[in-house]
């Protein structure tokens, strides 16, 4: 048997979400279960090993090809523009991407230059060069909605999956941007080396799907 395909999982939420779908696929992921404080994890009859990660670094390794496949956001991605292809889109995790303001401001008024608070400058950029609009970027790392409440942005994108922190906050949504949900990525020369095993994983996850 060839050794295994490495898949790198984004911890939380999608990490649960995939092995719920390898557990449909007949997989065994007792290990994953009970891992403990293991980050690198057999399931033996997949022949896989599950490694675990931050969404940034499920990039990183995928693209390095320390681990052939990996399960990520199509947030990160957009943000990071790694290069490695994207096979499925696997439908969970999913959210949008939102250009959110104080609520019953009128964010596209006047000609000044807007303000924009973000985790995710390379998205936000993007979005504004496609409207033609010169914007200055300011990048959190924590809560993005305090932002506009201290003055600090005229608005913010951000992640929006119900928009219940918005309203406690006093923010709604101007405008959505974009779709996002989780994607199976692989490395560009994995899919050349062990493109049969691959193919018949992408296979079954679709008829899964």
């Amino acid at each position: 048997m060839n050794k295994p395909l490495r898949i790198a999982l984004t911890k939380g939420r999608l990490e649960k979400d995939t092995v719920g779908l390898f557990e449909k696929l007949g997989y065994d992921c007792t290990s994953v279960h009970e891992k403990g404080r293991k980050l690198i994890l057999p399931v033996p009859d997949g022949n896989l090993e599950v490694v675990l990660a931050k969404a940034n670094d499920v990039i990183t390794y995928v693209e390095h090809g320390v681990c052939d496949l990996g399960v990520v956001g199509k947030d990160t991605i957009m943000e990071m523009n790694g290069k490695f292809f994207e096979l499925i889109d696997l439908g969970f995790g999913k959210c949008k991407f939102a250009l959110a303001a104080k609520k019953g401001c009128d964010f596209y008024s006047g000609f000044g230059v807007k303000t924009i608070a973000t985790k995710y400058p390379n998205v936000a950029r993007t979005f504004f060069e496609s409207k033609g609009m010169d914007v200055e970027i300011v990048k959190i790392e924590g809560s993005v909605e305090l932002a506009p409440l201290l003055e600090l942005s005229d608005g913010i994108v951000d992640i929006v999956e119900t928009g219940t922190t918005l309203k406690e906050n006093g923010l709604e949504v101007v405008e959505d941007i974009c779709s996002i949900s989780a994607r199976f990525i692989v490395n560009t020369v994995s899919l050349k080396m062990r493109h049969e095993e691959i193919e018949e994983l992408v296979k079954r996850i679709k008829e899964c799907l």
